[in-house]
């Protein structure tokens, strides 16, 4: 039988506690020892576990591939949040902004309507997240372009949605296995069967 785990913590400690109403998206700046990629969604703050190769690799190749592919107006960025609303700020995996919507070296969050494309790669943890409750979310505040990643037999699979303006829900574009290739929201190829290779240097 294994000891019970000892994690440090004093009698003085205390959690941080939620004010009347829950937290808002400014708190995420300024409450401290948060945890890298800590998201709030409706309100509560959600924590991410440590990620696995496959999460890590799918991101990579992700946000490579489509950095190398974005119009020189657009970026592609990974770990940035989205403010949605004052109660709403997820973290996508991937995002890809207009540059004109930099304000600086300590940004930690766009607009919605800063974001061309939001990409969430799928956990065990997540899957409930990243099918139903971000997609809403994302739609709901007018971002046009979603894809979801999955793992099916060590690959990733990409779900391509698209924006609906008058049910301001997604229509899904495609499903994506071993390559990817769409026109919107700027053309893009990607070789989803390089997810373990090296990322290749590119000239410049």
């Amino acid at each position: 039988m294994s000891a019970a785990r000892e994690y440090g913590l004093d009698d003085d400690y205390e959690w941080a506690r939620p004010p009347d109403g829950g937290w808002i998206a400014d708190d995420l700046d300024h409450l401290p020892n948060l945890p890298s990629h800590t998201e709030l969604i409706d309100g509560s703050l959600v924590f991410r576990r440590p990620q696995n190769v496959f999460h890590l690799r799918t991101v990579r190749l992700l946000e490579y591939a489509i950095l190398h592919q974005t119009p020189e107006q657009l970026e592609a960025l990974a770990g940035m949040t989205v403010e949605l609303d004052r109660r709403n700020r997820p973290d996508p995996d991937v995002i890809v902004v207009q540059t004109e919507a930099n304000t600086g070296p300590h940004q930690t969050w766009y607009k919605p309507e800063d974001i061309v494309l939001a990409v969430e790669v799928v956990s065990d943890d997540t899957v409930e997240r990243d099918r139903e409750v971000k997609p809403r979310k994302y739609a709901q505040a007018g971002v046009t372009h979603f894809w979801r990643a999955e793992e099916n037999e060590d690959l990733p699979v990409v779900y391509a949605y698209e924006l609906d303006p008058a049910t301001r829900g997604y229509a899904l574009v495609g499903i994506f296995r071993k390559a990817l290739k769409v026109d919107l929201p700027f053309p893009i190829e990607i070789d989803l069967t390089a997810i373990n290779r090296r990322p290749s240097r590119r000239a410049d």
